[in-house]
């Protein structure tokens, strides 16, 4: 997605506003349309991040991260290492745990696990990896991976 293009276009609208007034009108409006640059931006960036949580919410494994590139985003899903191993590799029983939940989480854990279409099982698997995954942060290189809220 190419945020210039539609900054350009805003600015060009505003410009069409402006062309209406006087000479003095227009120059006000281009004067504000450039000081809005940044903040336009910055507003675009934000939508399209709210996208990506959204998204992220839908999918049942994996995540959908906000990537820039020369100040564009990218939408880009990525499919989680640790919930592939969990859908039927060789390790998926490494370890059991007995879970005592409340009666209203387990309900609304299997609601959940039902829209998904996996096991319960599978489910509480991959919320506490994405969980575990959302808090950790790592440098490679000069590449920054992780996440942030905003």
């Amino acid at each position: 997605m190419q945020i210039s293009v539609h900054v350009q276009a805003l600015q060009n609208d505003l410009a069409a506003v402006a062309a209406v007034g006087n000479v003095e009108q227009t120059e006000t409006v281009r004067q504000i349309s450039a000081a809005l640059d940044a903040s336009v931006r910055l507003r675009l960036l934000e939508a399209v991040t709210e996208a990506a949580h959204e998204l992220t919410a839908q999918v049942s494994s994996g995540h959908v991260e906000v990537r820039l590139a020369g100040g564009d985003p990218s939408l880009v899903y990525v499919e989680e290492e640790s919930e592939r191993g969990w859908q039927g590799g060789e390790d998926s029983l490494t370890a059991r745990v007995s879970l005592r939940l409340p009666g209203s989480l387990k309900a609304n854990v299997e609601v959940a696990a039902t829209r998904d279409g996996v096991s319960v099982n599978s489910w509480l698997v991959q919320a506490i990896s994405r969980s575990l995954d959302r808090h950790q942060s790592t440098r490679i290189g000069s590449r920054l991976t992780g996440y942030a809220r905003s």
